[in-house]
């Protein structure tokens, strides 16, 4: 019998000790960055602030915000279980995570986000009455009033369809030669839908200026992070598409505003598009139509709570003398004052005629859909 080393020295080749000692070419490294300066005791640990954090009075307003958003999103699911407000998907945990990407963007770039960036909108001019009534099943809902949110997308409930939205946008800012950016926003769970690796391939072999925002935020409904992808991290999904790719901590605001920022001044400049993932946690269920107890335990949430972007940006405030109970007292009255309008204004607004379901879908209607609208004004009548 002959040894197989010896049909390897046979043949003209080395040992299997000897070919594994033997230096392989590499293609290509790739690494992910992880970024935070604060953590969830909101003690900084880094010491190299980005410039914008340096202004406390700018860190003070980002945090009026996110109070702001948190406020509006108890306010929303109160409505919900008193039967004023369709099914709504909460915000809650998510507040560093989306103020800090609105805060990155300048007016004229456009923003295409999912069903639940209410901090990033909100940022954008986003009125709390327009979501109420896309909630409510008022269309009008998505024709913001405000800029520069006036340009900028609906809400988008099919999962993942927003991220070729922002890649079409994209193109187009590129053919127009526009120093504009689209971009996008999409779950851990929606990072595995085509549509996210169409829009940010394209974005890779055009060059296109997209900033694709990762919301990692640890459930897709009821699937948890650590069975829906094999990757590391979600961030290096980017690396296939040629994009700069970067993990941030979700509730550090500063960490997203810096590196959301970056990626969108990166892709301004021509220099290429980025997907950015923010590590963060739904304290919340998924929609008020799910029971998140169900299929999570006690303690993880109770751990998630630890790491609040909220709190931890208040202390970080708190420790600078930036900010105190006084403070957060008044701005509680302000933000209750805010809701109230908003509320009363969403449920005085008068609901649309039965017909606006058939006028703004066809220059001519179909001779089937005037049938329809006609005898959708007789039944009108009749009540």
């Amino acid at each position: 019998m002959v040894r197989h080393d010896a049909l390897l020295r046979i043949r003209g080749l080395a040992s299997p000790h000897h070919i594994r000692e033997q230096s392989v070419p590499i293609a290509a490294k790739f690494e992910i960055e992880y970024l935070q300066y604060l953590d969830p005791e909101g003690k900084q640990v880094r010491k190299d602030l980005p410039d914008f954090a340096k202004d406390v009075d700018q860190m003070v307003e980002l945090y009026k915000l996110m109070v702001s958003t948190r406020v509006f999103d108890t306010k929303s699911i109160a409505l919900q279980r008193t039967g004023k407000l369709g099914t709504y998907a909460s915000c809650l945990g998510h507040e560093a995570t989306h103020v800090g990407i609105g805060s990155s963007m300048k007016p004229e770039d456009v923003f295409a986000p999912s069903y639940r960036e209410y901090g990033a909108q909100l940022y954008r001019g986003v009125r709390p009455r327009e979501v109420y009534m896309y909630w409510g099943g008022d269309e009008r809902g998505n024709d913001y009033q405000n800029e520069p949110a006036k340009h900028d997308f609906a809400w988008s409930v099919p999962i993942g369809t927003q991220c070729l939205h922002a890649a079409g946008s994209a193109l187009a800012f590129k053919i127009r030669k526009e120093k504009r950016v689209a971009v996008c926003t999409i779950g851990d769970g929606g990072s595995s839908k085509a549509d996210f690796y169409g829009a940010i391939n394209i974005t890779g072999a055009r060059d296109l200026p997209l900033v694709a925002a990762i919301v990692n935020n640890q459930w897709a409904i009821s699937v948890p992070r650590k069975i829906q992808s094999g990757a590391k991290t979600l961030a290096q999904k980017g690396i296939a598409a040629g994009l700069y790719c970067i993990q941030v901590d979700g509730n550090d605001i500063i960490a997203v505003k810096k590196a959301m920022t970056d990626a969108v001044e990166r892709a301004r400049k021509g220099e290429g598009g980025s997907v950015v993932e923010c590590v963060t946690y739904r304290l919340g269920d998924h929609t008020t139509a799910d029971d998140a107890r169900r299929y999570r335990g006690k303690d993880e949430v109770e751990d998630a709570w630890t790491k609040d972007p909220v709190k931890r940006l208040r202390t970080w405030l708190e420790a600078k003398k930036a900010w105190n109970k006084k403070k957060e007292d008044k701005l509680q009255a302000e933000c209750d004052e805010w809701m109230d309008n908003e509320v009363n204004a969403y449920l005085e607004t008068k609901a649309q005629p039965i017909t606006a379901m058939f006028d703004y879908t066809f220059a001519e209607l179909p001779a089937d859909l005037v049938k329809q609208r006609e005898e959708a004004i007789a039944l009108e009548q009749q009540h």
